[in-house]
Order: C-alpha cells, then structure tokens, then sequence
C-alpha cells in the first residue's frame, strides 16, 4: 500500500500496515481453507470413482449380496436421474444442474469463512463432481450418462459413495450454520 498523499510506504506502525498485514494474513487464511476444500473434494471424488469401478467389476444389477439382512446390500443399478430415479427423462438438465452447482461450489470454497466449512463445502463439492462425472462420461452419451449406484437401501433405492459424501457434507454445513458465524470467524 502507499500513502495516497506522497506515494510513499506507509509507516510500519500506521493503521494502513496493520490493514495490510491483516488483509495478508486473512488471504493465507482463506488460500489454506481453499486448498483444504479442493484437497477434501478431490479425495471424495476419487473414493467415490473407485468404488464404481470397484462395484462395475464385481457386482451384478440381478444379484444384491445382503450387508445388514435386508436393511442395506450390494446391488449395481444405473440412473438416469437423481434419488429414487425422479427425474430419469431429464437426464441432460440434471448435468447442466450439477455442473453450475459444481461451480456455485468452486466459488463458495474460496469464500469457506472456516476449516469447518471448508471440509462441508469441500465434501459437498467431491460427491456433486462425482456423479457430475458418471454423467458425463458414462453411457449411454456425454451429458446423458448414468450414475452408477451400488449401495441398496432395502427396498427404498440404491445409491453409491458420492450420495453418502453429499449428505454428510450438508449435514456438516447444517451443524455450522447452527452453531453460529460466532465459531467460525476467528477459526482456523
């Protein structure tokens, strides 16, 4: 910063190098909870892609291996559209969706006021990017693909990872909200 006056540096002890040395030190702040977030959804995004390569190899859409009796098991499906197949005939409006929320997402992480809300942004962002990608690049067409669920929910609907990550990232980010801006502004 330089004074406006001479165009000189202002003086170390001066108000404008305190606010320059705290708009320093919130910017490495925030670049650390931005790293954290992608580092958070990166990691989601390849468990998530691993165990739907994992469950393409080894699981059949006619067979469910039981988990916990009935409750939860094992079982391939491909989706069209979003939790309990709604929206399966929307396929291609379900991508534009997730990829404008992927980038709501990108965005909101550098925004992250905390680590806290770094992490639920970041898992939030890491199952979005996850079936984002399954619909992409799956069959049956780019930007028409089907996510790959495996995760049986008893008679209910089958999921996969990248659900379960989004739910807990907005489980998460509810808690936070709950708690008040009071914990996360001095965070970090």
């Amino acid at each position: 910063m330089t004074d406006p006056l001479d165009g000189s540096a202002p003086s170390p002890g001066s108000a404008d190098a305190v606010e320059a040395s705290s708009a320093r030190k919130l910017a490495r702040v925030r670049l650390r909870w931005f790293l954290l977030a992608c580092a958070v959804a990166a990691g989601a995004v390849l468990i998530d892609q691993g165990s739907k390569a994992l469950a393409l190899a080894e699981l059949s859409e006619d067979d469910r291996i039981p988990l916990l009796g009935d409750w939860l098991g094992l079982q391939l499906a491909f989706n069209p559209g979003t939790v309990m197949s709604l929206g399966s005939d929307s396929t291609w409006l379900l991508t534009l969706i997730a990829a404008a929320a992927s980038i709501a997402l990108l965005i909101a992480a550098t925004r992250a006021p905390s680590a806290g809300w770094a992490v639920a942004i970041g898992l939030v962002w890491g199952g979005a990017v996850g079936n984002l990608l399954d619909r992409l690049l799956a069959p049956p067409g780019f930007g028409r693909g089907h996510v790959t669920d495996f995760l049986a929910y008893g008679n209910l609907f089958i999921g996969n990872l990248a659900d379960v990550i989004l739910g807990v990232g907005v489980a998460l980010g509810l808690l936070l909200y709950l708690r008040g801006p009071h914990h996360t502004r001095n965070e970090q």
